[in-house]
């Protein structure tokens, strides 16, 4: 007689917002199929009509302590602005039913949601950037002493659905990561915007131009992802001497790039923690 396979119980994870960041963790885990129950609730009919139409299995509602109910994960992905009002909403469930939560959003301190969800609860502070709405993001995570192993598993299971994950010790760095990689994104489309303005006074028409940088953006990346040699490394291989990238680099260390990107990340750094002190 053969012995039954055991059926691992599905995870269930409540989003709170339905916004562009919770769809593209829903459509990273649908697409991981992975054992999980969904659900999501957000007070806009349309957003969840949304939801309903691409994802039919996912559980909708307009009531958040519904949503919540029973919930193993708990993904807060709303306004900063308006978390203090959700949480301190849902903090009497929270603290009988006691699940993981899960904060993407930017600037509010593990501190204060734990104050808010009514204290000593497991939260997971995150910051993933906007490419993980194309499943290529990367995300800093931070997790607080409530935070049991298999829920730590847990957040970087749902977090990996749409990218790379890093874990930091020290919730501070978090500012740090934001001025990286969560506010990065913009840097390269600026880049890429500047590289293609040029392109086209140099007389290349713009959908060539825009493709031509779009794609060598793209091949860089993958080529520095999947090299074992540094940035530094990769480019002083393309830079021959006296030739055209070599003059090209010039101009742009002396017109003092490198240090423009020291005092950028900095400058974002700064304001994340004014932010999150904004918040406390």
């Amino acid at each position: 007689m053969e012995t039954p396979k055991l059926v691992q119980k599905p995870t269930t994870i409540t989003f709170i917002g339905a916004g562009n960041m919770a769809r593209s963790l829903i459509v990273g885990l649908l697409q991981d199929q992975a054992n999980v129950a969904l659900r999501v609730a957000d007070p806009d009919p349309l957003q969840l009509d949304a939801i309903r139409k691409h994802w039919p299995e996912v559980y909708t509602s307009t009531d958040n302590l519904e949503a919540m109910q029973g919930a193993d994960v708990v993904v807060l992905a709303v306004k900063p602005q308006v978390m203090r009002e959700v949480t301190q909403s849902l903090a009497e469930q929270a603290q009988r039913n006691r699940p993981l939560f899960i904060s993407i959003a930017a600037g509010i301190r593990e501190q204060a949601l734990s104050h808010w969800l009514g204290g000593n609860m497991p939260i997971v502070r995150c910051m993933p950037n906007t490419p993980a709405l194309v499943q290529a993001g990367a995300t800093g995570l931070y997790a607080n002493p409530h935070v049991a192993e298999a829920q730590r598993s847990s957040a970087e299971s749902i977090l990996r659905a749409v990218g790379i994950t890093r874990w930091f010790d020290d919730e501070s760095k978090l500012d740090a990561v934001t001025a990286v990689s969560g506010s990065g994104p913009a840097y390269f489309f600026l880049v890429m915007e500047a590289m293609q303005a040029a392109a086209e006074k140099l007389g290349i028409p713009a959908e060539d131009a825009h493709l031509l940088v779009v794609q060598t953006a793209l091949g860089a990346a993958r080529l520095a992802l999947e090299s074992n040699d540094p940035p530094a490394e990769l480019r002083r291989k393309v830079t021959s001497k006296g030739g055209t990238t070599e003059a090209a680099l010039k101009v742009l260390n002396d017109g003092g790039l490198p240090a423009l990107f020291d005092e950028a990340l900095h400058a974002a750094e700064n304001r994340s923690r004014e932010l999150a002190a904004a918040n406390s």
